[in-house]
């Protein structure tokens, strides 16, 4: 492989990092919710700030994506995503609002353009699905890596004030100039134009297929739970054991760590099991475990094996649940992979109902019971939904 290819292919996946920039709603909404004395469900609509864009705008830049070009779209999400990163400068609460907003554009669009893209920059089919996996993981790295970020706007750009963590966001900016930047010097060759002409209203039409419609919230809810689990984990631990903000920071950091390597041990696990039953266990376990998390308060070291497990055993569902809905209609698998990473406004669904829970009942196990709802919803998905291969 030579020089220059590989380069292309490190600038695709560093941008893959700026990608994992939406997972910092979780912790940052609990320094958000002090700066600005919001309450747990006014903190709870951050999420739904980054993730509502997923809803309207994953099937319009799907079909544009052809006229503009796969490495434009990408570099169009990133142009968003740096404008709205300075303007939480003017340190306002309405400023912080629009920066999550532009976050939650600039990531649908990357969300969207990102993996089609690989494939201009990896030719040889043998190593496609391991570079998209590799993606992940530097995805998976970016989410880790959040907690890192808060602090070092807090602590050495802030001067150790709380109230300046909304620096975390020029930060952010930075990084994403610098992925920019490689990926406009990268002479990356421009796919064929196809030659279609899908509209929006026939995407959304194959939700008249009740396979697909169910399929479809169980992407709604697998993103939900995923989301909810990083948002309420730092509270849990704030709320129960009396950990400071910089402190909870390990909780998403804990799910995060277990999430990427259950993605991994999911991989060869499926080669052994079908992933219909490796996804039956996965989601029983899971709700034990959130049922224990929700009702039963063991030592804080137990709860962060807790969190850790929600994120091991949902790490797969995702996949799981897009391959069915593919293999129910494979004759139209480009349609279903646009509108499937719609559902993915579903990260925006569970938090304001998390954070509205706790604030009614006066307590983070109301919150908890939210994730067990959308564990609900997974093992029918698991059980009830049947899908001819």
């Amino acid at each position: 492989m030579k020089a220059r290819e590989i380069s292309n292919i490190g600038a695709v996946l560093f941008s893959f990092f700026v990608m994992g920039f939406c997972d910092i709603v979780g912790i940052s909404s609990d320094y958000a919710r002090e700066a600005f004395g919001w309450s747990q469900g006014m903190a709870g609509l951050l999420p739904s700030m980054v993730f509502v864009w997923f809803l309207f705008l994953s099937v319009p830049v799907g079909i544009k994506m052809n006229k503009w070009g796969r490495k434009n779209t990408v570099l169009l999400g990133m142009v968003v995503t740096i404008v709205g990163m300075m303007i939480p400068l003017i340190g306002t609460s309405w400023s912080c609002l629009i920066g999550y907003a532009a976050l939650g554009i600039g990531n649908a669009i990357l969300q969207v353009s990102e993996n089609p893209l690989i494939k201009n920059v990896v030719t040889d089919e043998k190593i496609l699905t391991s570079s998209l996996t590799a993606g992940q993981v530097v995805k998976a790295v970016s989410s880790f890596c959040g907690p890192f970020v808060m602090l070092l706007a807090v602590n050495v750009f802030g001067g150790g004030d709380k109230h300046y963590w909304y620096l975390a966001f020029p930060i952010l900016g930075f990084i994403t100039l610098l992925s920019a930047l490689w990926l406009i010097l990268s002479p990356i060759e421009r796919e064929p134009i196809e030659k279609t002409h899908v509209t929006v209203g026939e995407t959304f039409a194959l939700l008249k297929n009740p396979t697909i419609l169910l399929l479809f919230f169980g992407i709604f809810f697998a993103v939900a739970i995923d989301v909810g689990t990083n948002f309420v984990s730092s509270k849990i631990m704030i709320n129960r054991y009396g950990w400071s903000v910089a402190e909870a920071g390990m909780a998403p950091q804990v799910y995060f760590i277990c999430r990427t390597i259950g993605a991994f041990l999911g991989v060869f696990l499926m080669t052994k099991v079908s992933d219909r039953v490796y996804y039956r266990w996965n989601i029983i376990t899971c709700i034990v475990v959130i049922v224990s998390l929700a009702f039963i308060q063991l030592p804080e070291t137990w709860a962060l094996a807790q969190i850790g497990a929600i994120g091991f055993l949902c790490s797969c569902i995702f996949p799981i649940i897009y391959s069915m809905a593919v293999q129910a209609e494979p004759d139209k698998a480009n349609l279903i992979s646009g509108l499937m990473i719609t559902a993915v406004a579903g990260g925006g669904a569970a938090t304001p109902f998390i954070g509205f829970a706790t604030d009614a009942a006066g307590t983070i196990t109301a919150g908890v019971c939210v994730l067990l709802l959308c564990a609900g919803y997974l093992t029918y998905c698991a059980f009830g939904i049947k899908v001819t291969h």
